[in-house]
């Protein structure tokens, strides 16, 4: 079955990396499901906002080249994706509907984002997205999500005309915030692969999601959910 479809997670910013010719070198870890969190993670969670924030606030509370330091470069604004995303070999996938697999948001109401590459390497690049909304509604559809692409471990994702082979793994999640989820997914496109690390942590009413270079989406997802979680 072949249709426009919603992935509701960043897939067309992962592939097209993957059409950039980027590559990472794919990290091993057991599998696992939304994590509890540790006494350490629960105190990041420590006055979490239980109604959902605005975007604009939201906005607020995105990591800055400030906040991650040395060598990372905040990349420009890109326009929305136009092209037709298909995806060809995961039922589930097919089944969540809509369109935000073109414009590789994620389907909350409220959002917010920005992308940083680092020491100007076009293959060591991390983004950042916030989302809110309710609690049951960010937990409910985090986990159909999260659940839909590691469901189908291969699969093909069509932009354009440009077909693109993805793997998936599920991770081991962070011991952070109240629910966590993180996954490994591989993309061949052209003869060139690129691995993406993608980290969710949700917070309240808030969605963190850190995408990108497995090293770099360690190093800052932390650092995002503490941000994140601010109220200031």
């Amino acid at each position: 079955m072949r249709r426009r479809t919603t992935i509701a997670i960043s897939l067309a910013l992962a592939a097209s990396t993957a059409l950039s010719g980027c590559s990472g070198s794919p990290a091993t870890a057991p599998s696992g499901s939304a994590s509890t969190p540790s006494a350490a993670g629960a105190a990041n969670t420590a006055g979490a906002p239980s109604t959902p924030v605005s975007s604009a606030a939201l906005g607020q509370r995105l990591l800055t080249e400030a906040d991650l330091g040395q060598g990372y470069t905040r990349k420009p604004e890109r326009e929305s994706r136009r092209d037709d995303v298909t995806v060809i070999g995961c039922p589930a996938l097919e089944q969540l509907g809509g369109d935000a697999a073109a414009g590789g948001s994620l389907d909350f109401p409220n959002k917010a984002k920005t992308a940083f590459t680092y020491n100007g390497s076009t293959g060591s690049e991390v983004s950042e997205e916030l989302y809110s909304d309710t609690p049951d509604k960010l937990a409910d559809g985090t986990n159909k999500i999260f659940d839909a692409m590691t469901g189908c471990p291969v699969y093909q994702v069509v932009i354009g005309s440009r077909p693109v082979k993805v793997t998936t793994q599920k991770l081991t999640p962070p011991a952070l915030g109240e629910q966590a989820w993180s996954q490994l997914l591989s993309f061949t496109a052209g003869g060139q692969e690129s691995v993406v690390k993608q980290t969710a942590v949700r917070t309240g009413s808030v969605l963190v999601v850190v995408a990108g270079s497995p090293g770099l989406v360690d190093a800052q997802v932390e650092r995002a959910l503490g941000k994140a979680s601010s109220s200031r």
